[in-house]
């Protein structure tokens, strides 16, 4: 279709919002662009100077602008008053991920990668992936870079690898993934979704408009998960590290096998995967159903799962310091991803955790503390409910920092040779920070601080080795 001259509001100017402005801009379109809030900088003199209209600081009445199209950014609850008052008028609301799609060139093949905990990793080893077997793959989406910025480096027939939120499911309208993946389910966003039902019905968007010829890889081991195979109309493919399947990739003997149906292919033993812990495992599942799926060869694959080094913020190793080792996990938002993070080494923890609630409980992960953290730091807007969930779970050993760096130093301060002190908040990171990375840069450059002044650089303990479980 031509954009030439058509009326397009775009709400809320985060990455998302400014790429799709920018592309709409560029392809013609005449755009307005609004946040509530006030914002300033270079991107957005450059939206301005490309022909944009930016309203900042309100929002504009949608009657009067009368868009062909609203493009929502994730971060804009549906309940904001531009996409209210655009429901009512009956105007389209596309997310930017529905806005992408549609501007994809033809035959290009997607992977989505959706689910609570695991999509960025499991999205970039899926790029990895493809990338290594010689295809032509672009990967973005959620996993940082707006998939509409990258809709150029994409060719026809080519291939793309999106992480999906449940932010962005919301607001899709055709978008057709040739294979969903849904790695799991587990209370989170419910300040936004309002209960666990409503966020598992907007997670199965993923699957909604597939065809019996896609593919869905879903989480045998996930109850939630597995049940969304009653409304998939596309070809299951599950994944389990507990049990045989007799189509799908799973665990057998410590050895990862994956049947598409003409019979069980070995991949690799679990030890040689270059991603460690449990959670990790079942990525490399997810990952390996994808990528065969799309028709890469399993020895193709085999070397990357080997290889894959990781993600940042994602259990990244940062440093070592003393005989201590540095871990960030800032990715880990929620309290199912830092209890996925508590298993993955066996090693004492010195936990820093807190920051902005999103509707979670806190009193599983605080039972799983208790038997894993040594020492736990508490630090942001959920501290409070963090320590009364603590202390009910019998964890003694608490400390309420000031600010960030302070809980950094004092978890320095209180761990010893051979343990780990793991930054993984459990918790959003919008009460202090614009997001994550923010959160786990900063993490990073005080932990490199401490390396430099520890007797004139880095000082390596003992390797601390993963744990299976």
């Amino acid at each position: 279709m031509s954009w030439q001259g058509k009326k397009v509001l775009v709400v809320g100017l985060g990455k998302s919002g400014r790429a799709a402005a920018a592309e709409l801009a560029r392809l013609g379109a005449k755009v307005t662009a609004c946040d509530y809030k006030l914002l300033e900088g270079e991107e957005l003199d450059a939206l301005s100077r490309a022909g944009v209209e930016l309203i900042l600081g309100r929002y504009p009445e949608v009657a009067l602008l009368r868009p062909y199209l609203v493009v929502t950014s994730p971060g804009v609850p549906s309940w904001e008053p531009p996409l209210a008052e655009a429901r009512q008028l009956g105007i389209p609301i596309w997310s930017e991920l529905e806005l992408a799609y549609r501007l994809l060139p033809p035959g290009v093949k997607i992977a989505a990668v959706t689910g609570t905990n695991g999509k960025t990793t499991t999205t970039a080893l899926c790029g990895q992936i493809l990338q290594d077997a010689g295809l032509p793959a672009v990967v973005g989406g959620n996993i940082g870079i707006p998939l509409v910025k990258e809709i150029r480096e994409v060719i026809p027939e080519g291939y793309v690898v999106c992480e999906v939120s449940s932010f962005q499911l919301e607001a899709i309208a055709a978008f057709r993934p040739r294979v969903a993946v849904i790695l799991n389910i587990t209370p989170d966003h419910l300040d936004r979704h309002g209960d666990l039902a409503s966020y598992i019905a907007v997670k199965a968007r993923i699957m909604a408009f597939q065809e019996p010829e896609d593919f869905a890889v879903l989480n045998y081991d996930d109850p939630a998960t597995r049940e969304l195979a009653n409304k998939s109309k596309a070809q299951v493919l599950f994944f389990s590290r507990q049990q045989r399947l007799e189509r799908g990739a799973f665990l057998k003997d410590d050895v990862i096998y994956a049947n598409l149906g003409g019979g069980e292919v070995k991949l690799c033993h679990r030890e040689e995967l270059s991603l460690k812990g449990s959670h990790n495992l079942e990525n490399c599942l997810a990952a390996s159903l994808v990528a065969l799926a799309l028709g890469v060869k399993p020895e193709q694959l085999m070397d990357t799962l080997k290889t894959f080094p990781g993600v940042p913020h994602r259990l990244e190793r940062v440093a070592g310091v003393g005989g201590v080792l540095y871990i960030n996990d800032s990715k880990g938002t929620n309290p199912e991803a830092t209890m996925k993070a508590l298993e993955a080494y066996p090693n004492p923890l010195v936990l820093i955790a807190g920051g902005r609630n999103k509707g979670s409980d806190f009193t599983p992960l605080a039972r799983k503390m208790a038997g894993r953290v040594k020492y736990l730091v508490l630090v942001g807007e959920a501290a409070p409910d963090l320590e009364q969930a603590a202390r009910g779970a019998g964890i003694k050993h608490i400390y309420r920092a000031s600010d960030f760096k302070d809980a950094v130093l004092e978890a320095a301060r209180r761990a010893l040779p051979g343990d780990i002190v793991m930054l993984s908040p459990a918790c959003a990171s919008w009460d202090m920070f614009k997001n994550y990375e923010e959160r786990g840069d900063l993490f990073k450059s005080i932990v490199l601080e401490l390396a430099g002044n520890s007797y004139g650089g880095v000082i390596h303990g003992g390797e601390p080795q993963p744990s299976k479980e």
